[in-house]
């Protein structure tokens, strides 16, 4: 019998099957969409601090959604950039594993807050009058830790159920970071209720909230072609487009990763999807609120005219 729960101390990642100049290259791309993804969230999250204007539950949530595509990019983006630099450079076991954690954590809590998004703005569309008694600062705490709780308790599943597994080799991952299901490709044991877990766990996270943000939307869109004013439904209909374009953006490729067919095969097409889910989108996302968000923008002037005068 073996004392511990692994003979393997540290994995090697594959990553992507390219030349050294086209890692070069992808490696001065990703670096510089990962500065610009740090850049861009940080910017929100300092406008909406700073900027009394944006202390509304709205860019509460946006705040939080900010925060959560920076700590989803930290732990994901810096050992990609460090596997295209060196592709044989091993990383430890517990590291392996922390990175798995965290990466389920913010997934599923970035499934969860974008939900919680389109019912804000179902009660800021649809119930205009009511929202800031239903959208009160208790309520949105609440609703931002139901996004955060669920995402730890079903990632401390997935470890509590990994943790016990064997690893005798080999101990290369076919992926770029240490995700769970290449991860259990290589455990000397059944494998078989962790692999259910993954494929239920992503099931009920993505299409239930998804399922949620369509009805959501649906009513949305009844609600907005009965406002009158022509400026009123354009407002309407500009606030809820940038929410739309990242949960296409998100859940779009989630779904083709999880739940498409073939689901976490690590072929190359799916790890080039990992790659632009996991940096294209936490990049992209503040660039979509702050250029179709004219409070965002005139926040940003504020703050900038501000620091011009002193």
């Amino acid at each position: 019998m073996m004392n511990n729960h692994t003979l393997v101390k540290e994995f090697i990642l594959m990553g992507f099957p390219l030349g050294p100049d086209m890692r070069m290259f992808l490696l001065g791309l990703s670096s510089l969409l990962y500065a610009f993804t740090l850049m861009g969230n940080g910017v929100i999250l300092g406008l909406i601090s700073l900027e009394a204007r944006l202390h509304t539950p709205m860019y509460f949530f946006l705040s939080q959604l900010a925060l959560v595509d920076i700590s989803y990019a930290c732990n994901t983006v810096p050992q990609m950039l460090a596997n295209l630099l060196d592709p044989v450079k091993p990383i430890s076991y517990a590291g392996c594993i922390t990175q798995t954690f965290l990466f389920l954590t913010f997934a599923l809590t970035e499934c969860l807050l974008l939900e919680v998004m389109s019912y804000d703005h179902y009660v800021a569309i649809c119930h205009p009058l009511r929202y800031p008694v239903i959208m009160s600062w208790w309520v949105c705490i609440t609703l931002s830790l139901a996004s955060w709780v669920p995402g730890f308790l079903l990632t401390l599943a997935h470890l509590i159920l990994l943790l016990p597994l064997t690893f005798c080799g080999p101990q290369k991952i076919n992926h770029v970071f240490c995700e769970i299901l290449a991860i259990l490709k290589l455990a000397c044991a059944d494998t078989h209720i962790n692999e259910i877990l993954v494929l239920a766990g992503a099931a009920s996270v993505l299409v239930g909230p998804f399922s949620s943000i369509v009805i959501s939307y649906t009513r949305i869109l009844w609600a907005v072609l009965h406002i009158q004013s022509r400026e009123g439904r354009q407002k309407a209909f500009s606030t809820c487009s940038s929410h739309l374009c990242v949960v296409g953006l998100f859940y779009g490729t989630a779904i083709i990763m999880y739940i498409g067919p073939e689901h976490g095969n690590p072929k190359v097409q799916k790890k080039y999807f990992l790659l632009f889910h996991s940096l294209f989108n936490p990049m992209v996302n503040p660039l979509i609120y702050s250029l179709r968000n004219n409070e965002v923008k005139g926040a940003l002037m504020r703050v900038l005219g501000k620091d011009r005068q002193s």
